[in-house]
């Protein structure tokens, strides 16, 4: 899990990487609409940011069903073992309560 992390994380900075930079193209161009290099610059870059959303999307898909998955499989362990799950839950408060109180 951790390596599909890191290759998001990889994927997600290459991504942004080459918006930033047709995005910079886009806007050091004249501008001038009836330019062909303008036109085909801003299709570009329409497309890269087009391409960025769809795959945040998808990873934001993809970590909602981790999440939801992990909070079912926490359910199911605290059904099976409740007093474990009792243990667990004054532990972790016990610990909190600790670090905000020196604060």
């Amino acid at each position: 899990m951790a390596r599909e992390t890191e290759a998001f994380d990889t994927n997600l900075d290459d991504d942004l990487a080459l918006l930033t930079e047709t995005l910079e193209e886009v806007l050091k161009s004249s501008g001038d609409p009836a330019d062909q290099k303008y036109i085909e610059l801003k299709t570009k870059a329409e497309q890269a940011l087009e391409d960025v959303k769809s795959r945040v999307s998808q990873a934001s898909d993809s970590y909602y069903y981790r999440a939801k998955n992990v909070a079912y499989r926490a359910d199911d362990y605290v059904h099976e073992k409740p007093w474990q799950g009792i243990g667990i839950g004054a532990a972790a408060g016990l610990v909190l309560g600790l670090l905000l109180a020196r604060r």
